[in-house]
């Protein structure tokens, strides 16, 4: 069964453009050109991946995106902002939106992002629970089980994004090692963020909120100042 993509833009030639790529890449393709209709197709039509612009009518992306996650729906986000527009950005990471892209774009790269995004979230949406085996990563309270993409805090699972379920993968098979943000940029997101290492920030803030008994003093994801991240095993 083809997946479904929302496009939501208020510019009808933007709409068109995505529209026809991602239709020619197989996605079935929904549009709404303001966030109040944004939100009703959501509703209604169950997307597999939202394309989301900041700058809309009505209820602008960041309220869309806050609105998604406030009911619970892990739809995949990917947002459409401004080129120099940063607070956009990085406030839409906050709020749930699994990536971005700044205009003007092309439209190719936009298919390929949608496809490593639904192809990260399928992968998540079939594994099947288990419980306990010789594969599992603990680390204090922390169990991580690599093959089925779940995380458990003190045998509660968490709900984890795929790209923070990625990114604290990459923390732990570097464990013990200092990770700069820009090393991480260029392995979990594959392509380079002149400028806007934050990116890394909210998602490291994101894990330490869902995997840390106390986020402001944690104990697994320690900043090294000036450099960027290490990943600890917590002291006994």
């Amino acid at each position: 069964m083809s997946q479904k993509v929302l496009v939501v833009d208020d510019e009808q030639s933007i709409v068109t453009l995505l529209k026809y790529n991602l239709e020619q890449a197989g996605y079935i393709v929904e549009v709404a050109y303001d966030g109040e209709e944004a939100l009703e197709k959501v509703s209604n039509t169950n997307p597999d991946l939202i394309v989301l612009d900041v700058m809309l009518p009505k209820k602008d992306g960041i309220e869309v995106c806050k609105s998604i996650r406030t009911d619970k729906n892990l739809v995949p986000i990917l947002m459409l902002t401004a080129k120099d527009d940063e607070f956009d950005r990085v406030l839409g990471l906050e709020l749930g939106a699994d990536d971005y892209m700044t205009k003007p774009f092309s439209p190719r790269e936009v298919v390929a992002r949608v496809k490593a995004i639904l192809r990260r979230s399928a992968m998540i949406a079939e594994a099947e629970p288990a419980g306990i085996d010789e594969d599992d990563i603990i680390i204090g309270s922390i169990r991580i089980k690599p093959e089925y993409f779940e995380v458990y805090r003190n045998d509660e699972l968490l709900e984890l994004t795929p790209k923070e379920f990625e990114l604290l993968l990459y923390l732990i098979e570097r464990q013990g090692r200092v990770i700069t943000r820009e090393h991480m940029l260029n392995s979990v997101w594959n392509y380079e963020f002149a400028g806007d290492s934050r990116i890394v920030d909210v998602h490291i803030s994101h894990l330490r909120d869902k995997l840390e008994e106390n986020p402001k003093q944690p104990k697994l994801i320690k900043t090294v100042r000036g450099l960027g991240y290490k990943m600890e095993r917590p002291k006994v």
